[in-house]
């Protein structure tokens, strides 16, 4: 980790944005990211060119509730006002939850200690709107039981190259899961995985196979055998990206506000008799 010059600070941001009009979070050539946005709006602000490290890559059409990044600046600008200069310049699409100073030594990326995914289905076989940019409308009966239980032994220290797809530059696929659970709201039914790491494609290849199970296609011990062997020939089925969301990273002694470590990912509360309404994130 490069260390700031004497007259830089460096900057860290808490960052939400809709996944639907962005090629992902790396900035491309010709297609528009969540990454080049932001870095030609500091860009335009300082008048010279800036790089912003982010804490993971989110693929096409993948949100993120609490993207963590940050930036070199030599600026009069305080970094707790960075936040909000930017939003004044922002597409609607992406919001700066929060913007800090942070040591020189730390990075958005390798200092972080795990990320947190969430997976959202929508199981009801009547279409909702507002739904359906936040979740893969899945309207065939799925049991979430057996999808927890296929996903529980992935807790702990797996090689996981089952669920890894081609193209990464990551020279190896072990992932340290932390915690990871599937269950249902009503007719939400929601996955969520917490690990050290992610690797390429690992969530929607994971959610896509444990609907097969689900769907009674593919049994518990079946899915274990598959990961457990490696066999990434048989993983042919990802979900699709708009269920997916990056929902927070987390640090030791985190330097970020409490914002950052909070899912401010809402929801639809459809589980009350009545109109639905939002409700709080469970966390």
């Amino acid at each position: 980790m490069a260390d700031c010059p004497a007259d830089q600070q460096r900057v860290a941001l808490v960052i939400q944005y809709l996944g639907t009009g962005f090629c992902g979070w790396q900035r491309q050539i010709r297609d528009r990211s969540v990454q080049a946005t932001i870095e030609d709006t500091i860009a335009e602000i300082l008048g010279h060119p800036v790089v912003i490290h982010g804490a993971g890559r989110t693929d096409t059409g993948v949100h993120a509730s609490a993207q963590v990044a940050h930036f070199d600046v030599a600026s009069p600008i305080p970094p707790h006002r960075w936040a909000k200069v930017l939003n004044t310049r922002l597409p609607d699409d992406i919001l700066i939850l929060a913007s800090c100073a942070v040591p020189e030594n730390w990075h958005a990326r390798f200092s972080a200690s795990w990320r947190r995914y969430r997976y959202v289905l929508y199981t009801d076989p009547q279409p909702n709107l507002y739904l359906k940019p936040f979740s893969w409308h899945y309207y065939e009966p799925i049991q979430v039981e057996k999808m927890q239980a296929a996903i529980a032994p992935l807790v702990g220290r797996h090689h996981l190259a089952a669920f890894h797809r081609a193209g990464s530059k990551r020279p190896h696929s072990w992932v340290d899961v932390q915690e990871a659970w599937c269950r249902r709201r009503g007719p939400i039914v929601e996955l969520e995985v917490q690990a050290s790491g992610f690797l390429y494609g690992m969530m929607r290849l994971l959610a896509g196979m444990l609907v097969l199970v689900g769907r009674d296609r593919l049994s518990v011990e079946e899915f274990t055998q598959i990961w457990q062997s490696e066999r990434r020939d048989l993983v042919k089925y990802a979900a699709p990206p708009m269920g997916l969301c990056l929902l927070r990273i987390g640090y030791p002694n985190s330097p970020l506000p409490e914002i950052a470590c909070t899912n401010t990912l809402p929801w639809f509360d459809l589980t009350q008799d009545g109109p639905a309404t939002f409700s709080p994130p469970v966390t």
